[in-house]
């Protein structure tokens, strides 16, 4: 699916106009084009409908009875000033035309336009509203720590200590030092540090120390900026949190200069710094990769995000939740998962993680749409260190297999009936007094799937 195809067919579009043909027209060339449309008669019907993050365009006629298009993009831009508007005009009305994009509209067409240069600009605009929406989203999740929390999914001792690990150390004004396998999740868990902090409502900024060459990162990170470059993170992040991903990638001159900015700053008053350290190499720790002033000083508060192969039943979990995701994704049903699926899926390594897990979970979904292949031929094929097996013979008390396919099970059902105890009940073949206890058991509260 390409990139336009894909925004058309998640973002709207409302028109408006007061002509039925014209209106008609526009909708149904711009449905044939991918996009999802909404028709209104006038300015003022569609202004009910259209609020501050509506999840799509405007197509508006400037001429209309009442409120004409230039009053209609005003209120518009009272409700949303980042909401992309389209106006329609006459032949004649460039003038007006000139006037809404000074007023802030996105384009206009001129009667008669061509409807391919509609559904480019239709196209246009909605990636426009998309990358808005998102950072909006993005902004949000920073300052709302439930929403973060809740993204570090697993009811596992391991991720019960990581969460508690992350309250705790929010509170704390230390620097962080955060370390763990590739792919387990720790720029998730920084966002998260952040959220939880007293400095939520401050900037958030995160830099690569491996995306750069050395010339560059000193730049990007201590100034002064090139003339087409950000704010320098030090700067940016004043009185916030700076991350510093993959930060055993400093060169030795780059550490020492750290360091002496750190000791200037004293406290973690002005800003704290959430290191991430991802060391590649056998049998390297992030100590082996610092200078020991600096790596005691970054360390002085830490946290390592645990493998997921160590991580037992939220292997399933996430599975699961990752396998509807793509399946609303790609139109279809989420795949079954088999007592010997689980099993395998619980014994795997996972030497990338829950970014393996990722890959996995979505080339699970496309092969069950195409009615072909096992979880066990993609656990096989997609071993991301050939040094170790895709699936492991060590063995594991039955018990925790069985556990962990029955809340799996359960929970899946529970998410499917969206928690209708009745409709769990008749599809599980189970009382009611069984199912409760063993919702109790595995943790599984109706309230969550409602």
């Amino acid at each position: 699916m390409s990139l336009s195809n894909s925004l058309s067919k998640a973002m709207k579009i409302a028109i408006v106009d007061d002509e039925k043909d014209m209106r008609q027209s526009i909708s149904q060339w711009l449905a044939l084009s991918g996009f999802d449309t909404e028709a209104y008669a006038s300015a003022e019907e569609a202004l009910k409908a259209i609020g501050p993050d509506f999840p799509g365009i405007v197509v508006s006629d400037v001429r209309m009875p009442g409120m004409d298009g230039m009053q209609f993009l005003k209120k518009l831009r009272g409700v949303d000033s980042a909401l992309p508007v389209i106006m329609i005009t006459g032949h004649g009305d460039v003038p007006m035309a000139v006037e809404a994009m000074r007023v802030g509209a996105f384009d206009f067409l001129e009667k008669p336009f061509n409807p391919d240069r509609m559904t480019e600009l239709a196209k246009k605009a909605s990636q426009n509203r998309r990358l808005t929406l998102d950072a909006r989203a993005l902004r949000r999740e920073l300052s709302d720590p439930t929403a973060l929390m809740n993204k570090l999914i697993g009811s596992s001792p391991m991720m019960q200590r990581l969460k508690e690990d992350i309250l705790d150390l929010g509170q704390a004004d230390g620097h962080v030092l955060i370390d763990g396998e590739t792919g387990t999740g720790k720029t998730l868990v920084a966002h998260a540090l952040h959220a939880v902090s007293a400095r939520s409502s401050r900037k958030f900024v995160l830099l690569s120390c491996a995306a750069f060459d050395e010339e560059t990162l000193t730049r990007r990170l201590f100034g002064p900026a090139a003339e087409d470059e950000p704010i320098p993170a030090m700067e940016e992040a004043r009185g916030g949190t700076l991350v510093l991903e993959d930060v055993e990638a400093l060169s030795q001159p780059l550490q020492a200069r750290l360091l002496t900015v750190i000791n200037e700053q004293g406290t973690p008053g002005e800003t704290r710094i959430v290191a991430i350290c991802n060391v590649q190499e056998a049998g390297k720790t992030c100590e082996d990769m610092l200078r020991p002033d600096l790596f005691y000083r970054l360390a002085a508060l830490r946290i390592t995000v645990p493998p997921l192969r160590a991580r037992g039943e939220d292997i399933l979990t996430l599975f699961s939740r990752l396998s509807e995701q793509f399946a609303d994704e790609y139109g279809c049903d989420a795949p079954a998962v088999t007592a010997q699926e689980a099993a395998q899926l619980l014994q795997a390594p996972w030497p990338g993680n829950v970014r393996q897990l990722i890959n996995v979970a979505e080339r699970a979904v496309l092969q069950s749409r195409r009615g072909a292949g096992t979880i066990a031929s993609l656990l096989m094929s997609d071993g991301a260190d050939d040094s170790r097996p895709a699936i492991t013979t060590e063995g594991k008390p039955l018990k925790e297999f069985v556990d962990a396919f029955e809340r799996m099970l359960i929970d899946n059902t529970m998410r499917r009936h969206r928690g209708s105890i009745a409709a769990v009940m008749d599809e599980l073949c189970l009382p009611r007094r069984t199912l409760n206890e063993k919702m109790a058991k595995y943790g599984l509260q109706r309230s969550d799937y409602l």
